[in-house]
């Protein structure tokens, strides 16, 4: 655990940079939010055919 200051914490660089998301995090948010638009779109197509 980092060491407490009295208006800070203190961490090492390590454990400053565990919370780094990578190029895998941006992918499974492009993915999800296209198979959303997708999903979408379907319905709308579906529930507003004529």
């Amino acid at each position: 655990m980092a060491p407490k200051e009295p208006s800070r914490v203190i961490e090492t660089t390590t454990e400053a940079r565990q919370g780094e998301s990578g190029p895998s995090v941006l992918a499974l948010l492009m993915v999800s939010t296209g198979l959303a638009v997708l999903i979408m779109g379907v319905i709308w197509f579906v529930w507003f055919r004529v």
